[in-house]
């Protein structure tokens, strides 16, 4: 995409460690909910490559890394030889169209339940507390606390998942550790009651998550590494009661490690006096990365202009408006209306409705 004078924030090139992107403008990471048995999918080839542009940076949705990692149907994994298999043309399309593509590695710790867990078990976590019973309608199950001798064991999946991504072709990981699964369970304070030394203090909650940096950029280069958080948000009951130290914290943690970026989720607008505005904003973490820094969180065209002239982010990850909307980057250039995103078949196993048939422009432009 030449540059001109007249090219919006969001569609100026960027160099991203050794990518070179095109603009600014990331498919965020999406649970969709079509990887039957766990595997990803032929219509997941689509899906990805009209999703992508020459140039363009995405985040593969969600992907277990072991058999204890599953909370939700039909998600993907990346621990068996099968699944790496399964995402090798899923990657090859993207790459085919000149895309970078991560595989975003996950845990869902407590969020799961015994239909999930192998035998049957219960769901793994920091604690023995689980999720109310009956939040978004799941009926969770209470999970068991991890002794401290097998908390390497988990380590050890994320650096094999990590291995295995990049053995299916992808660019590289984003480690997940936002939304309430179990990285994040580590470090909020609402959740983590510990007593080893993984509790208890920022630093303690925070040694989980890090060991898991360390693996994983040990395993294949930081270079090719990203991490995911949420530390404003109480996703699945898991707040803590000082973001902003947890955030900082992680920002300056995973930036001595040299990884490639930081994706962090917008803390939430509030009410406060009749007015929506935050109290909070990721100003001080994106000065405390040293690498590059994505934000996310309902970001529309002029939000994300906004955000990059500001020099708030580098990029900005778009999800649902990314997914009802193949072609994001063309109609931002063009500031084209948007195809409004149908929340009923976000999680449906159809493999196209709601799924690969949001339409494109009209290519009369």
């Amino acid at each position: 995409m030449a540059t001109n004078c007249n090219t919006i924030p969001l569609l100026l090139p960027y160099k991203m460690g050794n990518f070179n992107l095109s603009h600014r403008v990331v498919l965020a990471p999406l649970t969709r909910s079509r990887s039957y048995n766990n595997v990803p999918q032929p219509h997941a080839i689509l899906y990805y490559s009209q999703r992508t542009s020459n140039g363009g940076f995405l985040i593969a949705e969600a992907t277990g890394v072991s058999n204890t990692a599953q909370g939700y149907p039909e998600t993907p994994g990346i621990w068996t030889k099968e699944q790496v298999e399964a995402w090798k043309p899923i990657v090859e399309a993207v790459h085919d169209k000149g895309g970078i593509f991560f595989c975003q590695i996950w845990h869902v710790g407590r969020a799961s339940t015994y239909a999930y867990q192998p035998n049957g078990q219960a769901p793994i976590s920091c604690t023995d507390k689980g999720v109310t019973p009956g939040l978004d309608g799941v009926d969770w199950s209470p999970p068991r606390r991890l002794r401290t001798d097998e908390i390497p064991i988990i380590v050890n999946d994320f650096r094999l998942a990590a291995r295995n991504a990049i053995e299916a072709g992808f660019d590289g990981v984003e480690i997940h550790g936002a939304n309430g699964y179990l990285l994040d369970q580590f470090m909020k304070d609402q959740v983590n009651d510990r007593t080893d030394s993984y509790g208890g203090s920022l630093e303690n909650r925070c040694r989980f998550p890090l060991e898991i940096v360390d693996a994983v950029a040990n395993e294949i280069g930081a270079d090719r590494v990203g991490m995911r958080l949420s530390p404003f948000a109480n996703y699945m009951e898991a707040g803590d009661l000082n973001p902003e130290a947890l955030g900082l914290y992680m920002a300056n943690a995973v930036s001595k490690f040299g990884i490639l970026y930081l994706h962090v989720i917008e803390p939430r607008m509030i009410k406060i006096n009749d007015k929506y505005e935050t109290p909070h904003n990721l100003l001080p973490l994106r000065k405390a990365f040293k690498g590059t820094f994505i934000a996310a969180g309902g970001y529309n065209r002029e939000d994300g202009n906004k955000a990059i002239a500001g020099n708030y982010a580098d990029l900005v990850a778009f999800g649902r408006l990314f997914l009802a909307n193949p072609d994001l980057p063309k109609r931002f250039q063009l500031d084209a209306p948007l195809n409004k995103y149908n929340r009923d078949t976000f999680y449906i196993p159809d493999p196209i409705i709601g799924y690969t048939d949001y339409p494109f422009l009209e290519d009369s432009s």
